[in-house]
Order: C-alpha cells, then sequence, then structure tokens
C-alpha cells in the first residue's frame, strides 16, 4: 500500500497537470516558429531544432526524473525538475540569440520530463487494472483541453504581444504547477535513496529492457505518440508557409487536433467495456493505419489544404485516445516495484520517437515530403510493435502457465 492514497479524482487532477506540461509546452509555441526565423534571422531548420533539441532534454532525462522519483519520492522530483523547468522557459523568453533560445528549449525539455513520468508512477502506486485504465483515459479527456486551446492561445499571444510573451505564458504554467504540487501532492511511494545508485539504477533498467512485453508496448506508444510529436516540427511550415495560413489561424486550426483526441477519449469511456482493452487498442490502431495511408496518398496526390493535411490528423489523434490508456497499464502493470523508472523509460521511447521523427524531417528538409514520409511510417511502427506485443504476452502467459503446472 502507497505511504498515501490520493482520491481518483485528485490523482486525475495532479496527473492531468504534470502530464500536460510537455504537449502544452510544445503546441503553444508552434504558431511562433515561422516568425522566430525572421526575429532571430535564422533558417526554418534551426528553429526546427528547437523543437527537436526539446524532445531531446524531455526523452533523456526521463531517464533520470523517474529512478529520482523512485529515490527520493515524487514530490520532491516534481518539485526540483518543474524548477530546471521554470529557469528554462526564463532562458527562453529573454534570448538575445538563437543559440540561447536553444539552449532555453533543451533546459525546457529536461524540467518538463517529470510530468508524464510522476503522473503515470502515482497512477500505478494507486490503482491496477480497470481502474488504473479509467484514470488514464480520464487523464486523457482532461489533457486534451489544455493541447487543444494551447496553440490558439499562442497564436493569440503572439499578435497581442510578439513571441516572448508565448514563453511568460509558459513560465506562469510552470509556477502554477510547483503550487499545485506543494498544496496538493501526497507522497505516493516509499522513497529509497539507494534506488539512485548506479548498481540498483542499471539493474532496473536492465530488468526493463529485457521484458520484451514491456519493450514492445513502449514502441507501440513510441511510434503513435511520436508520430503526433514529430508532425508538431512540420504542421507550421505547412499550414502557414504551403497552405498560406496566419499564425492566429493556424493556432484556431490546431483545435482540430486536439478536439479529435478529446472526441476519441470520451468515446472510448462508453466503448471501452464493450471493447475490453485489447478491443480499443485494436480499434486504435486500425485508426492510426488509416490515417498513415491518408496522408501518404493526400500528399502524393491532393493540393495541399487545411483538409487535406488535418483530416488524416484527426483520423490519428482520435485513434491515439483508444489505444494509449491500455497500452500504457499494460507495460506498466508488472513493475510496481520500480515503478518510477518504468515510467521514465517508456516515455524515454515515446518521446524518442517524436524526437526520432523530427530530426528525420529535418534532414528530409521539404515539410510536405517529409509529413508524407516519416508520419506513415511512424504508423506502421506502431502496428508492427502491437503484433510484437502480443506474441510477447501470449509467451508469458504460456510460461507462467508451465510454472503453476510444475
Amino acid at each position: 500500500m502507497p505511504p498515501f492514497r490520493m482520491s481518483a479524482r485528485r490523482t486525475s487532477v495532479l496527473g492531468a497537470l504534470l502530464a500536460t506540461i510537455g504537449p502544452i509546452s510544445m503546441s503553444i509555441y508552434t504558431p511562433a516558429m515561422p516568425e522566430l526565423v525572421s526575429a532571430f534571422q535564422t533558417s526554418d531548420s534551426a528553429i526546427k531544432m528547437t523543437l527537436s533539441l526539446y524532445f531531446a532534454g524531455f526523452s533523456v532525462a526521463q531517464l533520470l526524473a523517474g529512478p529520482m522519483s523512485d529515490a527520493f519520492g515524487r514530490r520532491a522530483a516534481t518539485l526540483l525538475f518543474v524548477g530546471i523547468y521554470v529557469v528554462g522557459s526564463l532562458l527562453a523568453a529573454f534570448a538575445p540569440g538563437i543559440e540561447w533560445l536553444l539552449a532555453g528549449r533543451l533546459i525546457q525539455g529536461i524540467g518538463a520530463s517529470v510530468g508524464i513520468t510522476v503522473a503515470r508512477a502515482i497512477i500505478r502506486d494507486q490503482f491496477t487494472g480497470t481502474e488504473a485504465s479509467r484514470i488514464m483515459n480520464l487523464i486523457g479527456i482532461m489533457i486534451a483541453i489544455g493541447p487543444a486551446i494551447a496553440p490558439t492561445v499562442g497564436g493569440l499571444a503572439l499578435a497581442a504581444s510578439g513571441w516572448q510573451s508565448v514563453f511568460f505564458l509558459l513560465i506562469g504554467f510552470g509556477l502554477l504547477i510547483a503550487l499545485s504540487a506543494l498544496v496538493f501532492m501526497r507522497e505516493t511511494s516509499l522513497p529509497d535513496p539507494r534506488r539512485m545508485l548506479p548498481g540498483p539504477l542499471l539493474s532496473a533498467y536492465g530488468e526493463l529492457a529485457r521484458e520484451n512485453h514491456f519493450i514492445s508496448a513502449s514502441l507501440v506508444l513510441g511510434g503513435s505518440v511520436g508520430a503526433l510529436y514529430a508532425q508538431a516540427t512540420l504542421l507550421p511550415f505547412i499550414l502557414i508557409k504551403v497552405v498560406g495560413l496566419s499564425p492566429t489561424a493556424f493556432g484556431l486550426g490546431m483545435l482540430m487536433q486536439s478536439g479529435s483526441y478529446f472526441l476519441g477519449s470520451v468515446c472510448l469511456r462508453s466503448a471501452a467495456p464493450r471493447l475490453g482493452g485489447d478491443g480499443s487498442v485494436r480499434v486504435g490502431l486500425g485508426l492510426l493505419g488509416i490515417a498513415g495511408v491518408m496522408i501518404a496518398l493526400s500528399v502524393q496526390f491532393v493540393t495541399p489544404s487545411y483538409l487535406s493535411i488535418m483530416g488524416p490528423i484527426a483520423f490519428l489523434a482520435f485513434g491515439l485516445a483508444f489505444l494509449t490508456p491500455h497500452m500504457t497499464t499494460s507495460g506498466l502493470y508488472p513493475f510496481p516495484h520500480i515503478a518510477g523508472s518504468a515510467s521514465a523509460m517508456m516515455g524515454f521511447i515515446q518521446m524518442g520517437g517524436g524526437f526520432a521523427g523530427g530530426v528525420a524531417a529535418s534532414i528530409i528538409g521539404m515539410p510536405l515530403i517529409a509529413f508524407g514520409t516519416v508520419i506513415p511510417t511512424m504508423a506502421a511502427i506502431s502496428i508492427a510493435s502491437y503484433i510484437w506485443f502480443i506474441r510477447a504476452s501470449r509467451r508469458a502467459a504460456t510460461v507462467a502457465h508451465s510454472n503453476l503446472s510444475e
């Protein structure tokens, strides 16, 4: 039992706040990306790199944030990393040159890494099975609202006060999370500083790396969630520079993506009892596959427009809402003793997918071609990983049955 059990409602609200720090920090910033090219007199590739470095800091730092939350407690780790996030936001807001902006975004990513890691860990600390999936789905509904309005808020702030105002909003958001953790978060784990020693730390990650069930579940999320993150590096340049939307219109237009995720999360709440966890994942992956095919074909055969770009993204986001809760809880379930490390490694793979997709898009160079190549490829990786997950789960069940028979 955890030393302190929070209610499902409090866990959901705190988990949603923590989980949104990553996607909000990414999406609120995207309307400003084309303007930053002019503001810093640099190239599109350099500004895209601000997102790639954010992904890199976010993914790698999770490998420390998770074990630190196991070693020193969820609350202490949250406050430390959110403090780092605020420092990075300040550095980005007052950046005198592109190098400082890149550094600020990297530090922001490091600080934001604690969010999804601790959100998942506090759920695993207190809840399992259907109840855990239900809370993950509720968090999915709640976090859809933040990223849904973030590009709109970012676009309006950009139009009213310039690009620096976007980072001032993120500073305020970081302080809100820190205050909420201080006042409302209770310690749900039994901290053990020995878990940060090199031996136990490497042992925990070694245990996770040997588990095909865990790695395959994480790669399903790495391909699907990573695809959503990777396209964030491309959409501003496609919709603003190719399609011709203004930054404010772009922000409003992103409501289709987040609105679809929100709608998918709401539909899942009513459909989950009939579909079950595996059924929900298969529906989600089916929609993901449809989205990948639509993207590949639309880029080749359709003149770029708002609907030709965002229509397939809506399918992707809707499907993502169906598969994320069950894949997350299934991957973390066998590891209550290292919940923070397991959550961190899952997040590392997930955000690593976004980083790899962003880097691949930067290498390709042409945003529309990159969009039609990278996103369908990542959807295919997610589907293939689920086939691996099913086989690994059946193999583990067979072994467990054999051991019981003996």
